[in-house]
């Protein structure tokens, strides 16, 4: 293949060809820089499709949940790859994403912190600003649904907790669960953080909805305020 690597993916031998390869082994036979070529369709002057996703992905530690943190300027960094290509490449990160939140989506009940860390993986592994999200359940601890209730920057987000419970009482909910996330990688509550949690838990009070546990969230860990005897 080094002898190939300048030639467009049309000049390769056909049994080398990413859609050949397709038709004949099936989709499971491709690498995910032969997929991630398929998408892109041509690579540049001096790599093919293939290799140019190689490069892309041996950036990435080969990972796909690091690739989807990528924008599209990081992705433009690389010659041969424009907005349209990177925001093909994005778009099927968050299928991905997508399709990994899917899985878990059928009857899921709320055990434990680590059943709610295991929910939200694929929806907030690669977020670079804080989000907070609503866990809205039923008497019986399964998921009614997850609501994202609050943005910001790199380290805080504005939560309003009027928003919060009119979600809850739309969707008929009788238990509460707060996630978000730390981009910074610390697990430790901040002061807002901890006000957040009180607030959440009074209103809920009122409502005489259930507030289980808020969950802080990084890639790789958690903090349970339930686990740690705070709720």
């Amino acid at each position: 293949m080094e002898q190939d690597k300048r030639l467009s993916i049309k000049e390769w031998p056909e049994d080398e060809r990413p859609r050949e390869k397709v038709l004949r082994n099936g989709v499971a036979s491709l690498s995910k820089s032969e997929l991630l070529a398929i998408l892109i369709g041509s690579g540049n002057a001096d790599e093919s499709a293939v290799e140019l996703m190689k490069k892309v992905l041996a950036s990435c530690n080969d990972s796909i949940a690091e690739l989807s943190k990528l924008s599209v300027d990081d992705l433009c960094l690389f010659k041969g790859i424009g907005p349209a290509k990177a925001i093909t490449i994005i778009a099927a990160c968050e299928l991905w994403k997508r399709r990994k939140a899917d899985d878990g989506e059928e009857a899921v009940i709320i055990r434990s912190s680590r059943t709610v860390y295991d929910y939200f993986y694929p929806l907030m592994c690669d977020l670079t600003t804080e989000e907070c999200h609503a866990m809205l359940l039923n008497n019986a601890n399964k998921v009614i649904d997850c609501v994202k209730v609050g943005s910001g920057g790199y380290t805080a987000t504005t939560v309003d907790i009027r928003c919060v419970m009119r979600e809850a009482l739309l969707k008929r909910a009788t238990a509460m669960i707060l996630c978000h996330n730390h981009p910074s990688g610390s697990l430790k509550p901040s002061a807002e953080d901890d006000r957040l949690t009180k607030n959440i838990s009074s209103a809920c009070s009122v409502m005489n909805i259930r507030f289980l546990d808020h969950i802080i969230f990084t890639d790789g860990n958690y903090y349970s305020y339930k686990d740690e005897g705070r709720i």
